[in-house]
């Protein structure tokens, strides 16, 4: 009887198991929102891998700045091959004319207009200058051999190439980066002409009408590129593609559903008797900074009949050392390791320049991708001889221990990774994927691993780590699913979830977490698509709500970077603080503009009341959300100051940028202006907290005065003005929910109430314009001035808009947080954390739900 009880509670609890493993391939909720590119491999800036498509096989898989980062996936049922991640690279290209990153080529360069026959391979250039690619901004773009700098100015480029005739027998690509405007030609024939973006690594296919003007010898690539402000940057290459032509037959699956929650994405596929279920996770838990920050994630996959009848199984996943370099054409060393047992596929690049490249758009091209054989077998060798194998007898071909590609791509090889079910009705297993950046980031002179390696742990260690805890972090990461979406329906509706449920991984990868040399945790946001700088002051207000809702030890990891380097008298000397630390993932110096006021009050690309604000307002929420201080009397000597520079400024605002620093300076700005109020009124509760009535009623009473005046002097009738002078416009005022969420009513309830109905009549069809200059919108700052309706549904008038957007959107990128409301596409900005704002709703509600903002300490009574 005692054995037969032990059999039933074995039997149980197996069942339990079984139960759990099952759930794991099941999303929280079922979504309806489509995302123009959707989540695979998360973690920080550089390990961010996206699928900017409809289906998991209608492309390679990419970058957040779209640079392909191709991961394959393959199913073998009953001898038959689907593909359902992934696409079969459609070219092999090899250099005819190099772009710099292989060697800095020579050019004739001119930088005033020349006559229109420039372009014409027979034109005469002898008297312009021989200059060495690339051209453009030192530091903020890779390559510069050129310095070329001046806002609105051109640079003009002839480069020679030679063809060969078997070389013209094949599609030949063109490869260029450029910053802004530009166009090009060959052999004077128009090949595209882009209008202002700023694109690094575009690649187009040479036109038939193209491919006839070209000739055997000596052909002329003729280079226009305008730089309007900002970075300028000017590089181009041919190249020839030398791809074999496809034999392999192998089908498509057909995906059935796409479901994204917090930190899972959820797949399904029909792959002919059976259906296959794949999960993406990213372990990245607020409460947990060990499994935050450390770079692995989970890819688990389940088999399933479809017909009741069993099947022959097997599948493969495979990448390549594309992932570990900037550009296909770097040398890359390829092993496998064997650590503890266990064997490693190790990728990177030959160089390894640990943390020598910075900027935006770039990838990273040192450290090391592992991907370990648990649960299935791995190896490194030619990829059409791997697919072959695969498709041919279900089995992985035996490979090398270490393969070194040189700088042509065509040597690329696989890395892959095969799970055999054999003979099975219904199975599930699972596989790792991480990456070893080696050194994360620098900050103030000295270089950090990330918080997981804090304490000398190996990446292979927190493998072994992840693989003992599948099923226990798996379970977690459900939890999480749970809690943003519920949170978020709670606090809004159906959509707002499905929102919260796509910003969640987008803006955690955006960061970096890792604790300095005094051991204070710091966590620097990577400006993404919007100049890559670190630790971005006004990256960071926006992204807060997702932090203060659920760990304020990461809102203070962002704000601390910034208090210490200001500081310092020897790095920064000024009343206010600095827009960023430098370029990602360098934290040195402010690099977005020299710190001096210009003529007639303008601050160039500085933002001296923007970032004042943002640092008190912030470390004010922070430290009521604690309940105590401690953060602002560490650095309360910064925080008078920056108050101080507030009060004899934010009245009335110079010729300033704002956070919105793409419309352009703008003078008495009464946006920013609640900003400064806010700021004022935040540091007064900090003195409060602190037991310091005189100086809160000192400053509150400043906040109330210059609240009222603003709002006398801004009303233009049924709203209020962009700025104080400009009668007839107006804008989005999202710096008045701390007014809201604070329950200070610094302003009044007509004022708010005046100004959401007032933004109801501007609604188009995918949002509210952020202002009249423009009918372009934030999505954070729709969040936000949404928190000022007083009932739900008006809250979801406006928050819902946000989920049109990112749902009919045809831009395939990463959630776009700038767009045009009229045309649903996006503008510029992709992958960037700023979409923690969408959290303000759920910050606001379990804030006022508690009452703890309510001012009831015997200092108010004064300020009256």
């Amino acid at each position: 009887m005692k054995n037969l009880l032990l059999f039933l509670i074995l039997a149980i609890n197996h069942l339990t198991l079984q139960a759990q493993v099952r759930s794991l391939f099941e999303p929280y909720k079922k979504t309806e929102l489509h995302l123009p590119a959707v989540p695979l491999i998360m973690n920080d800036p550089y390990f961010s891998i996206w699928s900017p498509y409809l289906n998991l096989y209608d492309g390679v898989t990419k970058h957040w700045s779209g640079a392909p980062k191709s991961i394959e996936g393959l199913l073998r049922v009953d001898g038959v091959t689907y593909r359902f991640m992934g696409k079969e690279n459609a070219r092999v290209l090899k250099p005819v004319a190099p772009m710099a990153d292989v060697k800095g080529w020579m050019a004739k360069v001119c930088y005033e207009k020349p006559e229109n026959s420039w372009i014409e391979r027979e034109f005469n250039d002898a008297k312009w200058a021989t200059q060495q690619a690339a051209f453009g901004t030192p530091k903020e773009y890779l390559n510069i051999n050129t310095p070329w700098t001046k806002e609105n100015s051109d640079i003009y480029i002839r480069r020679h190439f030679v063809l060969t005739k078997e070389e013209l027998k094949h599609d030949l690509w063109m490869i260029f980066s450029h910053d802004d405007k530009c166009e090009i030609y060959v052999n004077g024939i128009s090949v595209i002409e882009t209008g202002e973006t700023w694109i690094q690594n575009e690649e187009i296919r040479l036109s038939d009408e193209v491919k006839k003007g070209l000739r055997v010898g000596d052909n002329i690539i003729a280079y226009h590129v305008h730089n309007t402000k900002g970075g300028a940057n000017a590089d181009i290459g041919m190249f020839v593609d030398v791809k074999a032509k496809k034999t392999r037959n192998i089908e498509n699956a057909t995906q059935m559903s796409c479901e994204v929650m917090a930190t899972n994405t959820y797949y399904t596929f029909r792959c002919g008797g059976v259906d296959l279920k794949l999960v993406f996770t990213a372990p990245m838990f607020l409460d947990d900074l060990n499994l935050l920050s450390t770079p692995i994630n989970y890819i688990s996959y389940q088999v399933c009949a479809n017909d009741t009848r069993k099947h022959n199984v097997q599948i493969y996943l495979g990448t390549t050392p594309e992932l570990t370099v900037i550009k296909s054409t770097q040398p890359t060393m390829s092993t496998i390791q064997t650590v503890k047992g266990i064997d490693y596929l190790k990728a990177g690049s030959v160089e390894q320049n640990v943390l020598g490249k910075s900027g935006d758009l770039v990838c990273i091209d040192w450290g090391y991708l592992l991907l370990p054989n648990v649960n299935g077998n791995v190896t490194i060798a030619n990829q059409s001889i791997i697919e072959k194998q695969f498709i041919k007898k279900g089995t992985l071909v035996k490979g090398n221990k270490e393969s070194f590609k040189s700088n042509d791509e065509s040597d690329m090889p696989a890395l892959g990774y095969l799970h055999n079910f054999g003979l099975i009705e219904r199975d599930s297993s699972y596989m790792m994927i991480g990456y070893d950046e080696v050194e994360d980031v620098q900050f103030l002179g000295k270089r950090y691993k990330a918080y997981w390696a804090k304490d000398g742990k190996q990446l292979t260690d927190a493998f072994e780590d992840f693989h003992n805890n599948y099923n226990a972090y798996m379970q977690r990461a459900q939890l999480w699913d749970k809690k943003i979406y519920d949170d978020a329906l709670k606090a809004g509706n159906k959509k707002y979830a499905e929102v919260l449920s796509a910003s969640y991984r987008q803006t955690l990868a955006a960061h970096k977490l890792f604790v300095d040399k005094d051991g204070d945790v710091m966590y620097f946001s990577k400006e993404n698509s919007s100049g890559g700088f670190i630790n971005t002051v006004d990256v960071t207000y926006p992204a807060a709500p997702l932090f203060l809702t659920y760990n304020t030890e990461l809102e203070k990891g962002a704000l601390e970077g910034i208090f210490k380097y200001c500081a310092d008298s020897t790095r920064w000397g000024f009343s206010f603080p600095a827009h960023d630390l430098g370029f990602y993932p360098i934290a040195d110096k402010q690099k977005y503009a020299t710190c001096f006021p210009g003529v007639n009050g303008e601050f160039g690309k500085n933002m001296p009341i923007e970032e004042a604000g943002n640092m008190v307002i912030l470390t004010a929420m922070t430290c009521l959300r604690e309940g105590n201080a401690d953060l602002a009397r560490k650095y309360w000597k910064q925080l008078t100051q920056w108050t101080n520079y507030l009060v004899e400024n934010g009245q009335d605002p110079a010729n300033q940028l704002c956070t919105d620093d793409f419309a352009g300076h703008l003078a008495h700005n009464v946006n920013l202006s609640i900003k400064a109020i806010m700021g004022i009124a935040g540091y007064a509760q900090l003195a409060k907290m602190q037991g310091d009535c005189l100086t809160y009623n000192t400053y509150m009473n400043k906040a109330r005065e210059m609240a009222a005046i603003l709002e006398r002097t801004s009303n233009d009738g049924d709203h209020y003005r962009l700025a104080y002078d400009r009668k007839g416009t107006w804008s989005l005022k999202y710096n008045m929910v701390w007014d809201k969420l604070w329950n200070l009513n610094l302003f009044s309830k007509e004022m708010k109430e005046k100004e959401f109905q007032y933004y109801l009549t501007k609604k188009e069809q995918y949002g509210i314009p952020l202002d009249n200059r423009e009918r372009y919108t934030k999505s954070d700052w729709e969040m936000w001035v949404a928190c000022l309706a007083d009932n739900q549904k008006d809250f979801s008038q406006v928050a819902d808009l946000v989920w049109e957007f990112a749902d009919k959107t045809k831009n395939r990128v990463p959630f776009s947080d700038w767009y045009w409301v009229n045309s649903g596409n996006y503008q510029v900005f992709c992958g960037r954390s700023v979409l923690g704002g969408h959290w303000m709703k759920v910050l606001m509600d379990k804030c006022l739900s508690t009452n703890s903002f309510l001012s009831t300490k015997p200092c108010d009574s004064l300020s009256q």
